[in-house]
Order: C-alpha cells, then sequence, then structure tokens
C-alpha cells in the first residue's frame, strides 16, 4: 500500500499563502486583540473564542499565566483573559498558576461574575436547566484575594442585576476580610445597604441639573478618564464650560484608555481635537526613539473596516489609525503609505490630522499587502505594517527590519521570512517596537 502524505497549506481568509505559528504565538494573536464573543470581518467570535479554548492546553502553563497578565494589564483586555482564566482550570497542569494569575487579573468588582458566568455557561443547557458545574478550589482561592481589593464604592458601583450578584461570589469563595472595616462593608453588601455610589451615570440619572452635575464629579474627581471620553457631547449639551472640560481633559489619567478611544472622541466632539490629541499622545512620554528612516504602511482594505464589536462604532482601521499616530511620533524620519488595491504616499502628519489622511488616502477595497510591502520596502530602512494580517498575494521577506503590527484576531498571519510579529492595539505595541530595537543594539 503506498501512503500518501499529503500537506494542507495555510492560507488566509483573502486566499494568499498564510503563516502557521506554534501554539503560543497563535494562542497571542487570538487573544491581544479578542473582544471575547464578538464577529470579526472574515471569523465570528465564537470560532475565535474556540481556538483559544482549544490552545490553552497546547502552551506551557506559566506562558498561558503571562498571556493572560499581559492581555489584561498592557492591553487593556478584560473579558478574553478571563476565558483563558477558566480554561487553565480545567488542565491539570495549568491549574496551579490559577489563583495567582486570577487574583492579579481581576482589576474591577465585576469581573468576578463575569468569570463565573463563563465558567458556568459550559454546563447550561439551552433553557439554562442544567446544574452549575462545581467552581475549582483554585478558582475560589483567587476569587477571594481578588475580593479583598475592593472598597465600598467600587463594590456599589459594580453590584449589578444578574445572574451572577458579588454577593454570590462572596458566598462560594468564603472569603477573610482583611480588616474590620471591610468585614463591616461586606455585610452591608450581603444585606443590600450599601450606600448608592456616586456615580457619574447615578447622579445623572436622578433628575439634577446636568451641568451642575458634570461640573461638580469634575471637580471632585469623580469622572474617570473613559467616562469623561463618553460624555463630552452631553457636557457641550449641558453647556458646561469650555474651560472646565478642557482642563480635565488635560488632568485626566490616560493609562488605561486604549489610543482609538481618543479617536471616537473626537468623532463625537470635534470642538475639543486639540485637547484630546494632546491627552492621546501623552501616553507616549518616556518612550525610545526610532533612529533612521521608518516606513509606516496602514491597511485600508475593506476588512478593516468592520467595527472592532457589535456595540462598538469603532473600526479595525482606526485602531491602526490609533497606532500609526503614535508610531509617527517617534520616528526621527518616517514616510507613510496606505494600501488597498494600491499604494499610496500621503503626508507625514500628527495626531488627529494623520488619521484623515490614512482614511481618506483611497477607496476601502482589496488586500494587496505582498504588492505594497514589494514596492516601498527598501534595504537599511524600517518598515511597520499595520494590519488585520490578510492578503491576496504572497507577502515577501522584509529587506531591512520589518514588523508587522497585527489588530486582529485571525488564525494565519502573512509575511515570510524575518517578519517581527506584535499583536494588540495598545500605545504598549509602540513601547514594545521601540524596546526590542533599544536591546539588539
Amino acid at each position: 500500500m503506498v501512503r500518501i502524505n499529503k500537506i494542507v497549506r495555510a492560507l488566509t481568509h483573502e486566499g494568499a499563502r498564510g503563516k502557521r505559528f506554534t501554539p503560543e504565538m497563535e494562542l497571542k494573536r487570538a487573544l491581544m486583540n479578542c473582544l471575547l464573543w464578538e464577529d470579526q470581518f472574515y471569523e465570528d467570535g465564537v470560532a475565535i473564542a474556540e481556538r483559544i479554548k482549544a490552545l490553552v492546553p497546547k502552551v506551557t502553563p506559566a506562558r498561558v499565566a503571562a498571556l493572560a497578565i499581559e492581555a489584561r494589564e498592557v492591553m487593556k483586555l478584560r473579558h478574553a483573559p478571563l476565558l483563558v482564566l477558566r480554561e487553565m482550570a480545567r488542565h491539570e497542569k495549568h491549574r496551579a498558576l490559577v489563583a495567582d494569575t486570577l487574583a492579579q487579573v481581576i482589576q474591577r468588582p465585576d469581573e468576578m461574575t463575569e468569570l463565573l458566568a463563563i465558567y458556568w455557561a459550559d454546563a447550561l443547557g439551552p433553557q439554562q436547566q442544567r446544574k452549575r458545574q462545581p467552581v475549582s478550589a483554585q478558582i475560589k482561592k483567587g476569587l477571594a484575594r481578588a475580593l479583598t481589593k475592593f472598597d465600598a464604592y467600587q463594590l456599589a458601583k459594580y453590584d449589578r442585576d444578574g445572574a451572577v450578584r458579588i454577593r454570590d461570589v462572596l458566598f462560594l469563595v468564603h472569603a477573610k476580610p482583611k480588616d474590620a472595616t471591610q468585614e463591616k462593608v461586606w455585610k452591608q453588601l450581603v444585606d443590600g445597604e450599601l450606600a448608592s455610589p456616586d456615580t457619574w451615570e447615578v447622579s445623572l440619572s436622578s433628575g439634577k441639573d446636568k451641568r451642575e452635575t458634570f461640573e461638580r464629579l469634575i471637580g471632585e474627581n469623580r469622572l474617570g478618564g473613559l467616562a469623561l471620553l463618553r460624555n463630552l457631547r452631553l457636557m457641550q449639551k449641558a453647556e458646561v464650560p469650555r474651560k472646565i472640560i478642557a482642563d480635565a481633559i488635560e488632568a485626566m489619567r490616560t493609562d488605561r484608555i486604549l489610543p482609538y478611544r481618543f479617536i471616537t472622541a473626537a468623532r463625537y466632539a470635534p470642538d475639543f481635537e486639540p485637547e484630546l490629541e494632546s491627552a492621546m499622545l501623552k501616553s507616549l512620554k518616556g518612550y525610545v526613539r526610532l533612529p533612521g528612516r521608518t516606513r509606516l504602511l496602514i491597511d485600508v482594505s475593506g476588512s478593516m473596516f468592520a467595527p472592532l464589536s457589535a456595540q462598538s462604532e469603532m473600526t479595525r482601521a482606526e485602531a491602526a489609525c490609533g497606532l500609526a499616530v503614535l508610531a509617527r511620533e517617534v520616528c526621527d524620519e518616517v514616510e507613510i503609505f496606505t494600501f488597498s488595491d494600491s499604494v499610496v504616499k500621503i503626508p507625514p502628519r500628527r495626531g488627529f490630522a494623520l488619521r484623515d489622511a490614512i482614511i481618506d488616502s483611497q477607496a476601502h477595497s482589496g488586500t494587496w499587502l505582498g504588492k505594497a510591502v514589494a514596492e516601498i520596502d527598501r534595504k537599511g530602512d524600517r518598515l511597520i505594517v499595520f494590519t488585520d494580517e490578510q492578503s491576496h498575494d504572497q507577502v515577501p521577506a522584509p529587506k531591512g527590519r520589518g514588523t508587522i503590527v497585527n489588530v486582529a484576531s485571525y488564525q494565519h498571519g502573512v509575511g515570510h521570512g524575518a517578519w517581527t510579529r506584535v499583536s494588540g492595539f495598545s500605545e504598549a505595541v509602540i513601547a514594545w517596537i521601540a524596546a526590542s530595537e533599544a536591546t539588539l543594539q
């Protein structure tokens, strides 16, 4: 009998020959851009989640734990790291690291309830009539430690109606309070007697004057950075003085806000573009610069303009623009190009003006990344590509230093040869590129 070895080639969704990755790299690609269970242009959210589940046991426990922490702390993702932790709890070799990892990953009280919802999802039938699966000891230990992080305000703010409440977590894990004050708070939580939190949602729904409410919340520093961005248009409508809003943007913390959030805010409140641009660029303070000539290549093909999620109007193109805006600021010399059906060179503008030039540069159609790389890549230069890693054609090896920044979660990537790869849409991507080059010098 003659045995025929059939080689199955990896192809991108656009049909080009793709690149296979190690399980660890594949898990990182799937995780770092993943808004859990949200559909992307070529793959639905369920398929991506199932791929994450299948990859966890194929990667060493320490690396899985490190990726979960990186996804939460560096890439600022909330739900996908919880799925990774749930999967770690299934596997004997990974289980021992769950409690320590979980205690570090959980940064908001509602993430505890979301984790349990994920944990029990597999055990529930279509009518949710099946019994809940017993929670592993490591998950309980991690949740117990996470519970002690939160004060009365945080617990009240995130104690929402749902299938799982924060007090359910408390009953389940039998956590020990760190002191008498926390013990009192937990009793109030169980009894439903926590004071209503003074959040912007509660204050605005109380019927009080909106301008007065916003001015008070800003003055008392009770409006977080993301809440501030989301409410700019409402504050303008309420006639909050421009200087108060501008000063709040200047003073806001930006460490937990993804770059594309500023682009979204500017879309709805264009009057504050200068302040928003300045706040966005603040995240680059102290970054290592990229010496020599850099060419930035941004994907503006049709697939890049699908929303990041069903709840978001933001697209992967705008996420890529946010990163390109930041990258442009750390380059000593820079040329900037976009690609779709053709390659277009655009002016090396700064800030939101660069975003506009990228988006308006050409029609958003095909994905000819290989042709674009062949046309603009030069020996001695640095090429950074911002893309969802799909292509109609073969992507050649870089002639100089080549980096592909992947802003999607698809299984197969593109580009053969010595490409450096990084996934995510946090400003940490730019820091990583600069720091990784510095270590090689």
